[in-house]
């Protein structure tokens, strides 16, 4: 039986729905990334894979002890190096290869984690291969395959950018673009991928230095606070565009001319109309708490939307499923078909990125054609009974004329003026809110109900 980090009690911790993720040194060490990638080479029977990692101080440690686990169980490895997690996905698809990235995404520098794929960038999670990973570490049997492994380098940052702009092509008026990488792997991508686009666009970078300690903030631009920098030299640069990275660089939210942070929900429509342009009737995916302008302009366009639960394993299973050509979460999560229908910040950035510069439009104006409704944005709550709290919502908003209720994900409530999604956290004792309304009263009344409904503590 395994014992310190790959002990079934830590194991139950680290081993989350889509990755592993944890403390470094207490829950995730090299000894469990060894571990995983023998196991993960055994469960899935894979014989070749790609690893790469980012720039937090134990990723190139950890990357390593998983491939020498790899290794150990037969399977040759290709190390990338330094890599955004859309890199990983890019490597995966582009070599064909099943893959393992070492990051921890938005979470503090004391975390790390380990995100793993079949080949094709398909994605590995609990309910497809990640469980059966788990137990086998905790078996704590070694696992010795006939041959041992090779590994060997392979740069594919270069084939990476080229790819991106392939299908995102940029051309039309010149940009002047503010990029908050916020000492994350955006700083190692977008150099890349922006040097293809010297003359039609100018660069300002903010925190390109890769730095896992994250010295000027948080690399999680959901959070307000960690867009303030970027908002203000948008304004003081006066700047076409901002655009901000998370750690792991595979979401990007974006910053108007005006240092206005500009909707998910309004990034997604824009490219699902890029994307339906090439694709007319194409299907697109968009999640519960995704705003209804999105299936409402989807359907405009001659697209079909499909509402799907929050998470990407549900997203890349839809668009499987669907054959849709583009899936946007409210998160900052855009997936793309033609990039193996994983998920891509600096994708979506691009498309944004060729939309402005196809007209003469600030991009605030721009976008005024694919935001139609006040959003509160994400509320989080801490309530320790949640079932009775969504059960006494559905009790009050049940009964309501014109009132549709449905519990895809959560509780949704809608109404031909407003609508609101509760659900709760998967890790923590949270009630997440997310609300709109046909206008800004509207949206800010029903978020105040709703909200004192959660905190009344009955």
């Amino acid at each position: 039986m395994a014992s310190g980090t790959t002990s079934p009690d830590n194991l139950s911790k680290v081993f989350k729905a889509y990755d592993v993720r944890g403390i470094v040194g207490e829950q995730l060490d090299e000894e469990l990334a060894r571990a995983t990638g023998a196991a993960y080479v055994d469960v899935l029977g894979v014989d070749a894979l790609v690893v790469g990692y980012d720039m937090r101080p134990s990723s190139p440690s950890l990357a390593g002890a998983f491939a020498d686990g790899a290794t150990s169980a037969g399977a040759d490895v290709t190390m990338i190096g330094l890599a955004s997690t859309d890199q990983l996905y890019f490597a995966s698809g582009h070599l064909e290869l099943p893959g393992a990235m070492f990051t921890a995404s938005h979470n503090p520098a004391q975390y790390n984690g380990i995100k793993l794929c079949r080949a094709l960038a398909q994605p590995v999670g609990m309910e497809s291969g990640l469980a059966e990973i788990r137990d086998r570490v905790a078996a704590g049997t070694p696992v010795v395959g006939a041959r041992t492994g090779s590994i060997s380098s392979h740069d594919v940052l270069q084939a990476y950018a080229a790819h991106l702009l392939a299908l995102a092509p940029v051309a039309g008026r010149r940009l002047k673009v503010v990029v908050d990488a916020g000492n994350g792997m955006a700083g190692h991508t977008a150099p890349a991928v922006f040097g293809r686009l010297a003359g039609q666009v100018e660069m300002v970078p903010l925190y390109f230095e890769l730095d896992g300690t994250f010295p000027n903030h948080e690399a999680n631009p959901i959070e307000a606070e960690n867009l303030v920098d970027l908002q203000k030299a948008v304004i003081a640069e006066r700047a076409d565009i901002g655009l901000a990275f998370d750690g792991d660089a595979d979401r990007c939210f974006l910053v108007d001319e005006r240092g206005e942070l500009v909707s998910p929900s309004t990034l997604t429509a824009l490219i699902a109309a890029r994307e339906l342009a090439k694709e007319p009737g194409a299907t697109v995916i968009h999640n519960l708490i995704t705003s209804r302008a999105v299936p409402e302009i989807v359907t405009e366009l001659g697209g079909t939307p499909v509402r799907t639960r929050v998470g990407h394993s549900f997203i890349k299973a839809t668009m499987a499923e669907t054959d849709a050509i583009f899936g946007g979460e409210h998160s900052g999560h855009f997936y793309f078909r033609d990039f193996w229908r994983a998920d891509s910040g600096m994708l979506a950035a691009l498309h944004a990125m060729a939309a402005l510069a196809e007209t003469d439009r600030p991009l605030s104006d721009l976008l005024a054609d694919y935001a139609r409704y006040p959003l509160s944005g994400e509320i989080n709550s801490t309530v320790a009974d949640q079932a009775a709290v969504l059960a006494r919502l559905e009790e009050t908003y049940g009964g309501q004329d014109d009132v549709t209720i449905d519990k895809l994900d959560g509780l949704s409530v809608s109404h031909p003026d407003w609508a609101f999604n509760v659900r709760a956290s998967n890790t923590e004792p949270l009630l997440r809110l997310n609300a709109e309304g046909k206008d800004e009263p509207t949206m800010a009344r029903v978020r105040d109900e709703v909200l004192a409904t959660i905190r009344s503590g009955k």
